[in-house]
């Protein structure tokens, strides 16, 4: 993974406002303000997808239960741990409404599944669609050490204002001093958010002349990004 560095400057001089006192704070002092800027992108390892099953999406009028256990030994096959990362987000059927309008009783339940690659992506869609379910969609993606890396942004940024605060004040002959004051200015974090569905992977996939086990669906990024703001006494 590579860090991104890019770099606002602005270079304030601040001019003594007092001679009184042997102190002084950042204000009575000549000092430099930077903002550095540190970026970071990230392929996701944690992929959560939502899969959506009905009785009535069935083409062979499967029992939502026998549909239910095709789907988990489905899912074992391809090196699922049903177990720990797939769970039961929602159960619902339409029982109220039949009452009302004596149609068809209709059930359906939402799983969350929990992936780390593309490639497994692709054998999801691929076995789940050999069932007729279709209806899988990506809600989340993350990482699993976010945030460490999250952390390793924030100190690049700090690094690099204190490299550019260096750079700028040698350039008119005096030297970047101790850190007068540091904060966090501006953060852009994205945090995996999906703004699309991938409702075209399914197809994608299907039109692929390799195996699902040689196709690897690209996730986007995560982008991580933070801005700080540093004021250094010029020497």
């Amino acid at each position: 993974m590579k860090y991104i560095l890019t770099l606002a400057i602005t270079i304030l001089i601040g001019l003594p406002i007092s001679a009184q006192g042997s102190s002084k704070n950042f204000i009575d002092q000549a000092y430099i303000e930077v903002t550095g800027k540190a970026e970071l992108e990230l392929t996701p390892d944690i992929i959560h997808l939502k899969v959506i099953i009905r009785e009535k999406d069935n083409k062979g009028k499967v029992a939502l239960e026998e549909l239910e256990e095709q789907m988990m030994k489905a899912l074992k096959k391809i090196g699922i741990k049903t177990q720990e990362d797939v769970s039961i987000i929602d159960f619902a059927s339409n029982f109220q409404f039949y009452t009302l309008k004596k149609t068809d009783i209709r059930t359906s339940k939402e799983y969350q599944i929990v992936i780390h690659n593309g490639n497994m992506a692709a054998k999801v869609y691929t076995e789940l669609e050999k069932l007729d379910i279709s209806n899988i969609s990506v809600v989340k993606l993350d990482h699993s050490k976010m945030e460490y890396h999250r952390q390793q942004v924030k100190i690049e940024a700090v690094k690099e204002a204190k490299n550019k605060a260096t750079a700028f004040c040698s350039a008119i002959g005096e030297k970047a001093g101790k850190a007068l004051y540091i904060r966090e200015n501006n953060r852009i974090h994205y945090a995996g958010r999906v703004n699309r569905m991938e409702s075209n992977v399914m197809m994608s996939i299907s039109d692929h002349e390799n195996t699902p086990e040689e196709v690897n669906i690209d996730f986007q990024k995560l982008k991580l990004e933070y801005e700080i703001e540093a004021k250094f006494a010029i020497e």
